[in-house]
């Protein structure tokens, strides 16, 4: 499916809609920053919560990007969700300086049990939970997505083994889902040395194919993973698009639900995916999977 909105016309009306809905948000939140949920190797993994004010309202936790060697908690690009109905938890994770993978599902994964294990002190409900992140957050979003019960990527950090760190719904922005395509096709990013993920899997995707494999989303996919909505644009030179056409098939395969909303004219990333009319389609499958299935079950 395609999101035709010219790239130029979204990215002025994202402009405006953000600087509206940040003031609405600064009185509708409450932010509670830095808590730590878990200290592997020594290394403090720290999360922020944006809590809206009604209480046990469903949890999304969202990975931030960069590479798997930057980028920052702080930068957590749906907070507005609070301000429809969903508690938000931006969560941090050890970057390639300090461990390669699996240590960034594993931390991803600890943070997803603690957030369970501490959801009556904070006030949140985690009966449904749902996962988004971009580009590298939305690789791991979408891995923990489809790695439910996976022993090898659970891990240990931080504890709470009793908890489970499954999720209901995710949202991958412009993620990759597929190390050993990518391998093939942008084998600058994925087989050099020094390259992104190069240094996420400690050598080339060529190389350490089974590890490859096991980092990537659509070698994971079973009956009983979560709905996705994917978004990616079509001029994307950093994480091409092929990387969310690939776990769009192995969903539709699977015989599970999958969106690919492509955006035209879009690049990696920019405020533009995050308002407007992408905005109130990922508040929309939100609402979808988190707030009225858990109404249903009830």
């Amino acid at each position: 499916m395609n999101c035709a909105r010219p790239w130029f016309a979204t990215l002025v009306a994202a402009v405006l809609f953000s600087t509206i809905s940040n003031a609405v948000a600064a009185e509708s939140q409450t932010v509670i920053k830095d808590i730590e949920f878990a200290k592997p190797d020594g290394h403090p993994l720290k999360l922020d919560l944006y809590l809206p004010k009604q209480k046990d309202a469903p949890l999304v936790v969202w990975i931030h990007g960069g590479g798997w060697h930057a980028g920052s908690k702080e930068r957590c690009f749906v907070k507005w969700l609070a301000d429809h109905g969903m508690a938000v938890a931006s969560i941090s994770y050890r970057l390639t300086d300090k461990a390669t993978f699996p240590a960034q599902v594993h931390d991803c994964k600890g943070a997803i049990r603690w957030l369970r294990a501490n959801a009556d002190q904070y006030g949140y409900s985690t009966q449904r939970v749902g996962i988004a992140g971009a580009s590298a957050g939305g690789h791991l979003a979408a891995l923990v997505g489809t790695t439910g019960d996976v022993k090898e990527l659970e891990g240990d950090v931080g504890g709470n083994v009793d908890q489970s760190s499954r999720v209901d719904a995710v949202i991958d922005y412009y993620g990759a889902t597929d190390f050993v395509l990518r391998s093939k096709t942008q084998p600058h990013r994925a087989n050099k040395k020094g390259s992104v993920v190069y240094k996420l899997l400690g050598g080339g995707a060529d190389q350490k194919v089974d590890l490859a494999k096991q980092a990537s989303a659509a070698f994971h996919v079973t009956q009983d993973d979560p709905p996705f909505l994917v978004i990616h644009g079509d001029k994307d030179t950093t994480v091409y698009l092929d990387q969310s056409e690939k776990i769009q098939e192995v969903y539709r395969q699977a015989g599970l639900p999958l969106e690919l909303i492509v955006v035209e004219g879009g690049k990696h990333g920019g405020d533009a995916y995050y308002d407007g009319e992408l905005r109130e389609r990922a508040i929309a499958f939100f609402r979808e999977h988190l707030i009225e299935s858990e109404t249903d079950a009830k």
